[in-house]
C-alpha cells in the first residue's frame, strides 16, 4: 500500500479532528446561551437540502468501508445491489410516517414521546429502553470502525484516535446539542461526496481488472445467500431505523413536508449511489486480483477487501480515504451522541433536567463506548444484536398508527415485542435441536451470512411470532377485562373508542373506554375542557 508515513498519517487525522473541533466549537459557542428546547431538537427549522446532508451523514460511517464489500465477496453484484436499496430505501418512511406523526403529536421530536401519548409510560420506557440500547450499541460500533480503519490505513494504534474523536465531539456537541450536530453534518456530508468522487476516480483509474477472472468468480449470479438477503436486510435495517433518534430529530426538524420529501429522497440517491461505489470495491478488488490473496492458506478477509485495493495506490489516495473515513465517523458520532441525549432527556427526565446536568450526561456515557469499543470483534456484530429485537418491536408498535386499532394497546406492544424475540429463540432451539444453539440465534453469533435457513428464519420468527404474541396479548387482556366487568356488573367497554382528554396539566390525554357523559361531567367538574375526537 502507497501508506503515508507515520507522522504525515498523524498529521491527517489530526488536523481533520481540528478542523472539526475549531469548527464546532466556534458556533456552538454562538448558541451557548440556546433554551434547553433548542439545545434538545429543532423542530421545523430546516430546509431540504441541509436536511439531505444531515441524512446522509447520519445514515453512513467509517465502518460502511467494512461491511459492504464484504456482502459482494460473499453475495456479488446481487449482494451489492440488495444491500444498497435495503440502506437507501428504508429511509422514505420517515417521509411516510414523519407528517402523521408529527400531526398527532406537534411538541414531541422523537418516536417514544408519540409512544407515549399513545400506548402510555410502560410502552414508552419500553421502547426508550431499546432505543438508548441501539444507539449505545451503534456508538460503539462507530468507533470500532474508525479504530480499525486507522489500524488498516495506516499501522498505527487506533485507541488514541477513538479517544480525540469522542473529546472532540463531545465538546461541540454538549455546548451546542442537536442544533450543532446538525450543521456539522451539513459540513461533513458535502465533504463525504467530493471526497468519494476523487477517490472512486483514483481508484478507477489506478486499479487493473483482469477480466478473465470475472466470470470463474460466480460474482455476477444469483445465489441463495442474494435471495435470503433480499428479505433480511430491509426487514433488519427498515425496522432498525425506527430506533435511530437522530433520524427522527432530523424528521421533526424539516421546515415542511415537502422540505422532508425532497431532502430524504435526495439523501436517499446519495446514500444509494454512495454504497452501491464502496459496495463495488470488493467486486473490484477479487477481478483485479486483491481478493483473496496469492496466498491459499491465509485468505484475505472480505471485509478489508476495499482497504486491499489500496495497496497499489499512491500515498496520496490513502491519505483521502483517511480523511473520508474520519469525517464519516465523526459526522455519525456526533449525531448519534446528540441523539442519545435528547432521547434520554425526553424520555426518561421528561426534559425536567438542566442543560448542564444533560451535558455532563454527554460526558458520561463516553467512557463505557470507548472501552466496548476496543474490545468489539465485529462491527457486524454489533450493528445485528439490535436487528432482531427491532424485528420483533416495530411491527407490533407501528399497528397503533391506524385509527381503526383503537383497540391496541401498550400491554400488547410490550408483550408482542419480547413475545417475537423468544419466538427466535423457539424456532432456533427446534432448528438446531438445541436450546443453547437457539439462544445463541438471538444474538446472531453466526452472522446473516452463515449457510442454510438459521438468519433467515430467525428475521421471519421476530415480525412473526411478535405480532402473534401481540394479538394472544390482545386476547387475554380483553377476556379479563370482560370476565371483570361480569363480576362487577358494569358494562363491557374495552373495545369503546378512546375519547380525547384536554387539560391544564397534560396538553392531551387519552381515556380509553368509560362512559362519555361521565368523563365530559367529570372535565367540568375539575375545570378541565374535554372533548371527544380523533386519537393516535
Amino acid at each position: 500500500m502507497g501508506q503515508p508515513s507515520s507522522e504525515a498519517s498523524n498529521a491527517i487525522i489530526y488536523t481533520t479532528l481540528g478542523v472539526f473541533l475549531i469548527m464546532g466549537t466556534g458556533v456552538a459557542w454562538t448558541m451557548r446561551n440556546q433554551s434547553k428546547g433548542d439545545f434538545l431538537a429543532g423542530n421545523r427549522t430546516q430546509t431540504a437540502i441541509p436536511l439531505a446532508l444531515n441524512f446522509i451523514a447520519s445514515a453512513l460511517g467509517s465502518g460502511i468501508l467494512f461491511t459492504y464489500p464484504e456482502i459482494a465477496t460473499l453475495a456479488g453484484l446481487q449482494g451489492v445491489l440488495v444491500y444498497a436499496l435495503a440502506s437507501a430505501l428504508p429511509l422514505f418512511v420517515f417521509a411516510l410516517l414523519g407528517p402523521i406523526i408529527r400531526r398527532k403529536c406537534p411538541e414531541g421530536f422523537v418516536l417514544t414521546e408519540w409512544t407515549r401519548q399513545r400506548y402510555g409510560t410502560i410502552a414508552a420506557l419500553y421502547l426508550s429502553f431499546v432505543t438508548l440500547v441501539t444507539l449505545f450499541l451503534y456508538m460503539v460500533a462507530e468507533l470500532s470502525g474508525i479504530g480499525q480503519v486507522v489500524e488498516v490505513l495506516t499501522g498505527l494504534n487506533g485507541l488514541p484516535v477513538l479517544i480525540v474523536e469522542c473529546v472532540i465531539t463531545t465538546i461541540y456537541t454538549s455546548l451546542g446539542g442537536f442544533r450543532i450536530s446538525f450543521i456539522t453534518d451539513n459540513i461533513q456530508g458535502a465533504m463525504v461526496i467530493g471526497l468519494l468522487v476523487v477517490a472512486s476516480i483514483a481508484i478507477g483509474v489506478e486499479t487493473k481488472i483482469d477480466t478473465s477472472l470475472i466470470e470463474p468468480s460466480g460474482l455476477l449470479k444469483d445465489s441463495l445467500l442474494g435471495w435470503q438477503l433480499l428479505y433480511i436486510l430491509p426487514v433488519a435495517i427498515l425496522t432498525n431505523d425506527f430506533f435511530l433518534s437522530s433520524f427522527w430529530l432530523r424528521t421533526f426538524a424539516s421546515k415542511t413536508d415537502r422540505d422532508l420529501w425532497i431532502g430524504i429522497t435526495l439523501a436517499a440517491l446519495f446514500i444509494l449511489i454512495i454504497i452501491t461505489m464502496i459496495g463495488c470495491t470488493g467486486l473490484i478488488a477479487a477481478w483485479s486480483g486483491v481478493w483473496p490473496g496469492s496466498d491459499p492458506e491465509n485468505p484475505l478477509p472480505g471485509s478489508v477487501a476495499f482497504f486491499g485495493l489500496l495497496e497499489n495506490l499512491p500515498a496520496w489516495v490513502v491519505g483521502f480515504v483517511l480523511v473520508m473515513s474520519v469525517t464519516l465517523s465523526t459526522a455519525a458520532f456526533d449525531s448519534l451522541q446528540s441523539a442519545m441525549v435528547s432521547s434520554a432527556s425526553n424520555d426518561l427526565f421528561r426534559n425536567k433536567l438542566s442543560v448542564w446536568w444533560i451535558r455532563l450526561a454527554v460526558v458520561l456515557i463516553i467512557i463505557p463506548i470507548v472501552v466496548l469499543a476496543i474490545k468489539a470483534p465485529s462491527i457486524l456484530q454489533i450493528y445485528l444484536i439490535s436487528d432482531l429485537v427491532s424485528a420483533a418491536t416495530i411491527p407490533v408498535l407501528i399497528v397503533g398508527l391506524s385509527d381503526r386499532c383503537y383497540w391496541w394497546r401498550g400491554f400488547e406492544v410490550v408483550v408482542g415485542g419480547l413475545g417475537g424475540i423468544f419466538t427466535v429463540f423457539i424456532f432456533g432451539a427446534i432448528y438446531y435441536n438445541d436450546a443453547y444453539k437457539g439462544a445463541q440465534l438471538i444474538l446472531l453469533e453466526d452472522g446473516i451470512y452463515q449457510e442454510g435457513w438459521a438468519a433467515f428464519g430467525a428475521f421471519v420468527a421476530a415480525p412473526v411470532g411478535g405480532l402473534l404474541w401481540g394479538f394472544g396479548a390482545l386476547a387475554l387482556r380483553l377476556a379479563v377485562q370482560w370476565v371483570q366487568a361480569k363480576r362487577k356488573g358494569v358494562r363491557f367497554d374495552a373495545l369503546d373508542r378512546p375519547v380525547v382528554v384536554e387539560s391544564d396539566s397534560e396538553a392531551i390525554q387519552y381515556v380509553a373506554g368509560g362512559d362519555l357523559e361521565t368523563i365530559l361531567s367529570n372535565g367540568q367538574e375539575s375545570g378541565a375542557g374535554k372533548v371527544p375526537g380523533k386519537f393516535f
